[in-house]
């Protein structure tokens, strides 16, 4: 079947619709330049905005890292046996300075539990209970960060003499059964009750511990206490 070839009227037709359209859309442009001029300041200003924020946050992240793993190198060095006073005490310095400094940054959060733990070694256990106590407050809902929070917690409550509250704070974790630290809590409390003369109690949960943690290696030891 032969192909109808289109008019000469009905090819300008196509045309004049094209030159309408554009007509139509730079009448449009004309009218409202001042808006657009506008919405293009706008729009230039947010993208500034978004790249200036992003840069700084990329800075801050990376300055404060970089802080970070300074402290935790000292924090490391703690570790030898020629350890001194003064590189726990710089450790503390550098991880305070990445709280303070740049709060912002990734790196500060993980910085809290980092003095606390200082502060642990150092036996200030009020100052220690004040960062964790913050590092707490920010991985709420995060069940194993929350959990290891509150194990550090107990450590200094107990350290401090306020068994009560130690007990109060690893009771909830040894009555979760599906909890990845509740082996450590249950330790722990055993601990905890037998320091605050309540035999019963901590043969109570150390029977508990041989009977559900066959494997553990903490297995003989348990047994040993009974």
């Amino acid at each position: 079947m032969a192909k109808k070839k289109l008019s000469r009227k009905e090819l300008l037709k196509g045309t004049d619709e094209f030159l309408t359209l554009s007509n139509r859309a730079a009448i449009f442009f004309r009218a409202h330049l001042r808006e657009l001029k506008y919405l293009g300041i706008a729009i230039g200003v947010i993208v500034a905005g978004y790249l200036a924020v992003y840069g700084y946050m990329r800075h801050i992240n990376k300055s404060g890292q970089e802080v970070y793993n300074m402290a935790y190198n000292t924090m490391t060095d703690n570790l030898e046996p020629d350890v001194t006073p003064e590189k726990l005490k710089k450790a503390e310095e550098l991880f305070e300075r990445v709280i303070d400094e740049y709060g912002m940054s990734k790196a500060a959060r993980l910085a809290l539990p980092q003095v606390g733990h200082v502060k642990f070694v150092e036996k200030k256990y009020d100052d220690a209970i004040l960062f964790y106590d913050k590092f707490a407050a920010e991985v709420s809902g995060d069940k194993e960060y929350e959990t290891l929070t509150s194990l550090a917690l107990a450590g200094c409550y107990e350290a401090k003499g306020d068994l009560k509250k130690a007990i109060f704070i690893l009771s909830p974790i040894v009555e979760a059964p599906d909890n990845l630290f509740r082996e450590t809590a249950m330790l722990s409390l055993e601990r905890v009750y037998r320091i605050d003369n309540q035999p019963e109690k901590a043969n109570d949960i150390l029977k508990k511990f041989v009977q559900e943690y066959k494997t553990s290696p903490f297995l003989p030891m348990a047994r040993a206490r009974l």
